[in-house]
C-alpha cells in the first residue's frame, strides 16, 4: 500500500475542507511547492493534488503551480480537478504528472473516458469517484462534490468493465477532513465486487490503526490530507507501514 500525501490547491495555497464544502476552506500552507519538498524529504514518493478550483469550476485553473510541483519535486505526481479534455491530459502528463484523475466526466461522458483510457493507457489514468451514502447506497457526487449524479458507484464501475481501468480513487464525502476514520467496509465491498480494479482510499484517516486497517483490506493506496497537516499523523511513521506493507506483498 502506497501513502499519498495530499495537496488541495485553492487560491494558490494548500487547503483542506470538510465534507466537500468549499466554505470550510482552511489554509494551511501558502507554498504548495514548499509543502511538497517537505513531503519529499520526509521519504514520500507519492503526491495528491487536486486543483480545487478547477473541479468547482470545470477546468484547469493551477497548471503552472502542479507543473512546478512534478518538475521540482522527487515526486510521482497525481493530479486532478477540472480536467474535461484530451489535450488537457496530454498537457498534464508532457509536464511530468505521472497520473491524471478524472473525476466527474467519469459519470457524464463515459465515452470520452473510455476513449482516453485507450488512447493514454489505463497506468496513466485514475477515475475518481467522490461518494455519500444515500439510503445506505453510495451515490456518486460530481462538480467538485456540489451535485449529486443520481447514479450509484457499482453503476459507475460498471460501465467500465472490459475497457482496461485499472485505477480508481474513491473518496467518502461524509468522512472528508472530519478524522473520523475511512469507511473501510466500502473499499471491502468494491474489492469484492471488482477484484481486478485497484482502489486508493480516500476521507477520514486521521491515524496509524486507519492505514493498518486499509493495508489490510488491502488497497492499492491511502490518501492522506487533514492528519498530516494538523499532527495527528507523522508522515515518516506513515511511510513505514508502506514499507512494511510493500515487503509482506512481495513474492516468495
Amino acid at each position: 500500500m502506497e501513502i499519498f500525501p495530499a495537496i488541495d490547491l485553492k487560491n494558490g495555497s494548500c487547503v483542506r475542507l470538510s465534507q466537500g464544502d468549499f466554505d470550510t476552506a482552511k489554509v494551511y500552507e501558502t507554498d504548495p511547492l514548499l509543502q511538497a519538498k517537505k513531503f519529499a524529504a520526509t521519504g514520500a514518493t507519492r503526491l495528491h493534488v487536486v486543483d480545487l478550483d478547477g473541479a468547482r469550476r470545470g477546468d484547469s485553473r493551477q497548471f503552472a503551480l502542479i507543473e512546478r510541483i512534478a518538475k521540482e519535486t522527487p515526486l510521482k505526481v497525481q493530479s486532478g480537478g477540472g480536467i474535461r479534455n484530451a489535450e488537457t491530459i496530454r498537457k498534464m502528463l508532457q509536464a511530468g504528472v505521472d497520473r491524471v484523475v478524472i473525476g466527474s466526466l467519469a459519470v457524464k461522458n463515459r465515452k470520452a473516458v473510455q476513449d482516453w483510457l485507450k488512447e493514454f493507457g489505463p497506468d496513466r489514468i485514475v477515475l475518481a469517484f467522490d461518494v455519500k451514502s444515500v439510503d445506505d447506497q453510495p451515490e456518486v457526487l460530481i462538480l467538485g462534490w456540489q451535485d449529486g449524479s443520481s447514479q450509484l458507484l457499482w453503476d459507475a464501475l460498471e460501465a467500465y468493465e472490459g475497457t482496461g481501468l485499472k485505477h480508481i480513487l474513491c473518496t467518502d464525502v461524509d468522512r472528508d477532513g472530519m478524522l473520523t476514520g475511512p469507511n473501510a467496509d466500502l473499499y471491502k465491498s468494491i474489492l469484492d465486487k471488482f477484484p481486478a480494479i485497484k482502489v486508493l482510499a480516500s476521507g477520514g484517516v486521521s491515524s496509524l490503526g486507519d492505514l493498518k486497517a486499509l493495508a489490510e483490506i488491502p488497497v492499492e493506496g491511502a490518501i492522506v490530507g487533514k492528519a498530516l497537516y494538523e499532527g495527528r499523523l507523522d508522515l515518516a511513521e506513515a511511510l513505514k507501514i508502506q514499507s512494511k506493507s510493500d515487503e509482506n506483498n512481495e513474492p516468495t
